[in-house]
């Protein structure tokens, strides 16, 4: 076993770098000393903290710390290999890695929240799906969801196909306005829809993606709700822990 002086000395004359310049290089680790402390590690007069030692190491380039405190590794298997023997071990490593086969799996943290589904959108005469509407609360994957989404909603009927059939779940962001074109939930006068929004110089209109029903008309005297942006779909059945 070498003493810690030792391998200072070491490696410090295989750098070529006197005392001094050791010292100098210490200094640019944030390290204030002078040679003379150098001097007294490699006597054996006093030995560095462990944070100086390992600058120390950085700095002499001492890579295996074991080696070179305790000499021969028992249990590396490149000890016992010549040189030329080293190299081979090495690109066979690299053909390892290369081959993606064998590459250590690190663990997967899958991010997991709550989320309701509610199964119509609005509750009797309140307009107010997001707090009286009968719903189910699961822990799902953040990963399966469109991002953002807040909430989801049963879709029920053909307006919307083919884009949306009736069953599915819509995932839905919480918002209380949408953009000319926008995908939406919505309320009139109580009743839940799933429509496109239509808001131009002809007036403002729910559209069914199915062609065989009408525009829905928005007059003054109606009342609108907007509970949100439709950002994707699933079907019910492949929504995990989601009792369709």
């Amino acid at each position: 076993m070498y003493s810690i002086g030792e391998i200072i000395a070491t490696y410090r004359k295989k750098k070529g770098l006197l005392q001094q310049d050791l010292a100098d290089e210490l200094e640019k680790e944030g390290v204030s000393i002078t040679y003379k402390a150098i001097s007294n590690w490699e006597r054996g007069l006093s030995e560095p903290s462990v944070t100086v030692f390992f600058k120390l190491c950085k700095i002499l380039s001492i890579t295996n710390i074991y080696e070179a405190y305790f000499g021969v590794n028992p249990n590396d298997p490149m000890s016992s290999l010549s040189d030329e023997g080293k190299e081979k071990a090495l690109e066979y490593i690299t053909l390892l890695h290369a081959s993606g086969f064998y590459e250590k799996q690190t663990a997967k943290i899958i991010p997991f929240r709550n989320i309701d589904i509610f199964e119509n959108a609005v509750s009797a005469g309140t307009g107010n799906f997001l707090v009286d509407g009968p719903k189910e609360t699961i822990q799902i994957d953040e990963t399966f969801l469109p991002e953002g989404t807040s909430f989801g909603v049963r879709i029920s009927g053909d307006s919307m196909e083919p884009i949306f059939h009736n069953g599915q779940i819509a995932w839905v962001l919480q918002q209380e306005t949408l953009a000319n074109g926008d995908i939406g939930i919505f309320a009139l006068n109580g009743d839940a829809y799933i429509k496109k929004l239509q808001d131009d110089e002809n007036g403002l209109y729910l559209i069914s993606l199915n062609e065989k029903y009408a525009p829905i008309e928005i007059h003054e005297d109606d009342r609108l709700d907007v509970f949100g942006k439709v950002l994707g779909k699933s079907n019910a059945n492949e929504i995990p822990g989601y009792h369709c």
